[in-house]
């Protein structure tokens, strides 16, 4: 017999746990909603680049993606859960949306997150009035995000009182009594319960349209209004505070996104991404536990006037433990815009034979750029930074230049084409996509040429967007050897806000503020016709790295646009000769075996990679205290070394734009020495591993380009690298 459509709803609803009740706050769709709704879903439709990605089956999937954004360590919800709620929504979901504009599901599952929640904090209450068992040998999972919810009452309260036990040993561990470790655990938890009775219905639609988004795409989102501000007060840096970007991560820890170059965060030097923030303290205030706080409080507790104090305690991203703690002391200001500007120095690397060369390092941390007339060599900006320092260096008769981009997540990519105008003759830098098909070329235009001597461009899994279509053009024109990790982060998309009150009628916008849609419209694509897209770039020449262990970069990224490549761009050059390659890649390999600091950096990584493969932590206090104990053994052990090493370091001198110096501003820090999992910061080690390399491999580079017997074996010109044609 065939059930027809409403007795299938209602027999549906029957079998919904009772908890699927909402609370009081009967959240439902307005019309300004539906609006948003409906046009969010023709946009993505008809402009993202990846529109025809989602089908009307993936929408089952929208709920557990939802869930999971509510719920990311599968704490809350149980299995049967998610079955009942993509039972119920899924096969009306898509309809609801494109037609509807509807979206109570979202309104009805939070109901139910809400209940879940209070439900178990409840239970936690309970539980922190007993003692715990300690002396086990049970362990917990850290990551259980791409885990199952849990199957019955049973085994959520098993997870849960292990979670319980790892978060008291970290307190206990913090040096906190017994006592002190429950309240802070308790206060933590009531203020999660708390913050989630007080999310709004333009929160929970924004954390929903979200999670349809990201069914296109990770880097795709709906902006509440709200959003939408602190996305536009990114253009006025002052507001930021202490300049960085947070954002609160699957556990409930505010973790730093990024770092605003030139920022007070920036200029700490203490502050890195991927530390989080457990605790923010005024000047003359208790400092205040932020875990499992809501982003938008803790932001605005951050914040504050020029000249006032914050201190910070934060666990490093490094950190060999979470009881690893560090105060960080940083007073609020403005961002300086000359700090946040190119630098450069001048090392004095020798070579085999005891020859001294002088060699230019440029770092550059954004492709920054002020309003105005791109061809205006007065206007502060990446190129025009650049090209000032390149001509101090070349007084100073540098021999070889390298331009490091390990801290440089992108910008403006007019600036990423003028910064590669400065090395080549002319020519494109950039193909641009669209979903169509349709391509725009970006070509440096300028014939002039700022530097033509031996270069090296340093990268890192932290390089990305314009600094992947820099690095990768260099490499298509063949004119640096790029050196560092294994590939650049991988981001080879553009992004476009579409804010909704340009296309709502007037009736929907009188509920409110409309939000916006950040889409996905464009990819990247270097003259080769090579999308830079989830690969990204990768090294001539490859060193050890930290950041290989990490999970960086767009692979890492559920749903991110494949790589692929169109045609190649008409342009004179091509790859570095590989016989120019391969002995400068030879001895450096050769160093990365026999010198001291690639020993003391692979033991570093690997002591690294052995914690960051540890998928459960122990629930046995004394355990886990040796554990502590025998790790701030070895960081004290690795501190030392790299002490000693840093006394052998090259003699250095500052190179400053004239700006900088007419301001009397000290330039910005410089990246702290790799594998530093606890940074000596009243010492001010600086020991750069990856730096000292590139520093050798372009000495290499120019002392064989000179090497006119080698150059008459190859195809390689004297001094100048193979794809460059001189102005």
């Amino acid at each position: 017999m065939r059930i027809r459509p409403l007795l299938r709803l209602a027999l549906l609803i029957a079998f919904v746990p009772a908890a699927f009740a909402l609370t009081d706050r009967d959240y439902t769709t307005n019309p300004l909603m539906q609006n948003e709704v409906r046009t969010l879903k023709q946009l993505l439709d008809y402009v993202h680049f990846n529109r025809n990605a989602v089908k009307a089956e993936d929408y089952p999937k929208l709920i557990t993606d939802y869930m999971a954004l509510l719920d990311p360590q599968r704490l809350y919800f149980s299995a049967g859960d998610e079955q009942s709620l993509r039972r119920l929504y899924g096969p009306t979901l898509q309809d609801s949306i494109a037609f509807n504009g509807n979206i109570d599901a979202a309104f009805k599952i939070y109901g139910l997150f809400e209940q879940r929640v209070q439900s178990r904090v409840t239970w936690i209450r309970e539980q922190l009035q007993k003692d715990f068992d300690l002396t086990t040998d049970e362990t917990y999972t850290l990551d259980r995000t791409k885990g199952p919810w849990p199957a019955t009452p049973e085994e959520a309260d098993n997870i849960w009182m292990r979670r319980l036990k790892a978060e008291y040993i970290n307190e206990v561990l913090g040096k906190k009594t017994p006592e002190v470790a429950k309240q802070t655990m308790l206060r933590r938890f009531d203020r999660f319960q708390k913050n989630t009775s007080e999310v709004q219905p333009f929160e929970i639609e924004e954390r929903f349209l979200s999670a349809l988004t990201r069914l296109y795409d990770p880097h795709s989102a709906y902006f509440s209004a709200p959003t939408l501000e602190d996305f536009n007060i990114d253009i006025n840096l002052a507001l930021v505070g202490i300049g960085a970007v947070l954002s609160v991560n699957d556990e409930g820890y505010c973790e730093i996104v990024s770092i605003v170059p030139g920022g007070p965060a920036d200029l700490s030097g203490k502050i890195k991404p991927k530390d989080r923030i457990i605790a923010v303290q005024q000047d003359g205030a208790e400092p205040v536990d932020v875990v499992g706080m809501r982003n938008k409080q803790i932001v605005s507790m951050i914040r504050g006037q020029k000249g006032t104090k914050v201190t910070l305690t934060v666990i490093p991203q490094k950190a060999p433990d979470e009881s690893k703690t560090e105060q960080v002391l940083i007073t609020r200001d403005v961002i300086k815009i000359n700090q946040a500007r190119a630098f450069a120095n001048i090392y004095e690397v020798p070579d085999a034979d005891g020859n001294i060369s002088n060699i230019g390092v440029i770092t550059l941390n954004s492709f920054y750029g002020e309003p105005g007339d791109a061809d205006d060599t007065k206007r502060a900006s990446a190129s025009n930074d650049v090209a000032e320092l390149i001509g101090k260096l070349k007084k100073d008769n540098i021999t070889a230049l390298i331009i490091d981009l390990r801290r440089n997540g992108g910008g403006l990519l007019s600036e990423a084409i003028n910064l590669t105008g400065l090395f080549i003759d002319q020519g494109p830098v950039v193909q641009v996509r669209d979903s169509l098909g349709r391509v725009a070329l970006g070509r440096d235009t300028n014939t002039s040429i700022a530097y033509d001597g031996p270069l090296a461009i340093l990268t890192s899994r932290f390089s990305a967007s314009a600094s992947e279509i820099f690095a990768g053009a260099m490499q298509n024109y063949g004119r640096a050897v790029v050196i560092g990790d294994s590939s650049t982060y991988g981001k080879g998309t553009v992004q476009v806000i579409f804010e909704m009150q340009n296309y709502l009628p007037k009736l929907a916008k009188d509920y409110g503020k409309a939000g916006a849609a950040k889409l996905t419209t464009q990819k990247y694509y270097l003259p080769n016709g090579s999308s830079t897209q989830k690969r990204g770039v990768v090294p001539d020449i490859t060193l050890p790295s930290i950041e290989d262990v990490l999970e960086v970069g767009e692979a890492q990224e559920p749903n991110a646009l494949v790589w692929d490549e169109i045609n190649s761009a008409p342009f004179e050059g091509k790859p570095l000769n590989q016989a120019f390659v391969s002995p400068l890649l030879a001895m450096s390999r050769q160093r990365q075996e026999s010198l001291d600091e690639f020993g003391l950096l692979r033991r570093n990584i690997d002591w690294f990679k052995e914690r960051t493969d540890r998928k459960s932590v122990s629930l046995n206090l004394e355990k886990r205290r040796a554990e502590k104990e025998a790790s701030e053994v070895t960081t004290k052990q690795f501190e030392s070394e790299y002490k000693t090493l840093a006394k052998t370091d090259f003699t250095k001198r500052e190179v400053k734009l004239d700006a900088v110096l007419a301001a009397k501003e000290p330039p910005p820090p410089e990246l702290e020495e790799e594998g530093d999992t606890d940074a000596d910061h009243d010492a001010n080690v600086k020991f750069d591993v990856h730096l000292r390399e590139a520093l050798r491999v372009v000495s290499d580079a120019a002392r064989i380009s000179d090497d006119k017997q080698w150059a008459k074996r190859t195809t390689t010109p004297s001094f100048v690298f193979p794809g460059l044609k001189r102005g």
